[in-house]
Parts: structure tokens; C-alpha cells; sequence
């Protein structure tokens, strides 16, 4: 019950960081979670998670190497138009599992809220926004059952436990058409990467919530 109650807190605080997101235009912040080999939380083993930051410190975003054979009849209400979406549709995270949450490309904001992930690059569960994706072919979109969810502090304590590797956000990544074998890597960078004396820990992109 406890974890039940968890996850609609948790969507609910989505659904409002998206809405103070749109209106405050907030900068690009997406990075990728790299899980590491040794994390065994069956939920995120062996995956990659494109992450933003919400003004309440709250972090949300949607795994990307985790296709599912669902189709939009399963998901979608009769109204949406999804005969032009060809894609797999991904399993985003263990939050809202028939939520549908969009990542996509615009060159200017859309007028609906979502969160600004990467240059020209958003993420949002909105019905507005997945009417417009949904009804043009040419847009560049992936869509995603469920979502990720880490309440403030939360990431933090994950990364005390050194369960993840953070690395700089792509759209190639985002939008590479087979994703098997892109966690191992994303490993392999994370851990080749050279080590500076002045390196900072290794969730320098998550702002700590206060106290």
C-alpha cells in the first residue's frame, strides 16, 4: 500500500513540475543514469535512464534499452490517432506502467507542459502533446509505458550506494534504433572515462535538495 500510494504521489508531482516547467522555461538538464554491473534492483538492471530535474528536486525520465511488444491499441484511448507511430513502444520505468509518456524533438517549446531534457528535446506525458506527435508523421518522437520516479534526496542516497554511472545526455542515444547492447557501452565509457584531480562527485548534475 505504502508503495501504491508512493507511486500517485509521485505522478502527481510529475504532472505539476510539468506545468512549472512549461511556465518557468526552465534550461535543458536531461543527463543518463548508467546502471552499474553490480546494481540488482530488477526494476533498473543493465539500463539506461534519460533523467531530468523538476523544481522540487525531484528527478524524473525513462529507461531506454527496455522495449516491450505492447501496441498503441493496448495503451491509447480510441480518440488518439496512432496509425503513424512504427516505433517499439518502451518500458520507461516501474511508476505508471499504463501511463504513456512521450520523449521528442521541437524547435520551439510546446504550448502543453513538458520537461526541456536537452536542446530542442522534451519529455512529457500530456494528452495534448501525444494528440500532436501521434497525428504527424514526420515529428521525431519514442514513446514510453511508465516512467521513472525518485522522490528528493532519494538519487542521492542511490549514489552513495555507487549504484550508477552519470554520463552527458544524446539524442543519437535517445533515438538509436537498436538499443541492444547500448548499456554495455555506456558502461565501458563510464568507466574509461579519465579521472581528474578537481573531478566532482558523481551526481554533480543532481542538485541536492536542501535539508
Amino acid at each position: 500500500m505504502y508503495a501504491l500510494v508512493r507511486c500517485l504521489l509521485l505522478a502527481a508531482g510529475l504532472a505539476a513540475a510539468q506545468l512549472a516547467a512549461a511556465q518557468q522555461h526552465d534550461p535543458p538538464n536531461g543527463i543518463f543514469l548508467v546502471a552499474k554491473p553490480a546494481l540488482q534492483d530488477p526494476n533498473f538492471r543493465q539500463t539506461v535512464v534519460l533523467v531530468t530535474q523538476a523544481r522540487d528536486f525531484s528527478t524524473v525520465g525513462v529507461i531506454l534499452n527496455r522495449p516491450t511488444r505492447l501496441t498503441l491499441q493496448q495503451i491509447l484511448p480510441d480518440e488518439f490517432p496512432g496509425a503513424k507511430y512504427r516505433d517499439p513502444i518502451f518500458f520507461g520505468g516501474p511508476v505508471m506502467r499504463e501511463a504513456l509518456v512521450a520523449v521528442f524533438h521541437a524547435e520551439t517549446a510546446p504550448e502543453a507542459p513538458a520537461f526541456h531534457v536537452l536542446k530542442d528535446l522534451y519529455l512529457s506525458m500530456h494528452p495534448d502533446n501525444l494528440r500532436r506527435l501521434l497525428a504527424d508523421g514526420a515529428k521525431r518522437y519514442r514513446l514510453y509505458a511508465g516512467f521513472s520516479g525518485w522522490a528528493p534526496r532519494q538519487l542521492e542516497s542511490e549514489f552513495q550506494r555507487d549504484g550508477w554511472y552519470v554520463l552527458p545526455a544524446d539524442a543519437e542515444t535517445i533515438f538509436r534504433r537498436d538499443m541492444e547492447g547500448v548499456w554495455q557501452e555506456l558502461v565501458r565509457r563510464a568507466e574509461n572515462r579519465p579521472v581528474r584531480s578537481d573531478a566532482t562527485p558523481e551526481g554533480r548534475h543532481i542538485r541536492k535538495a536542501p535539508p
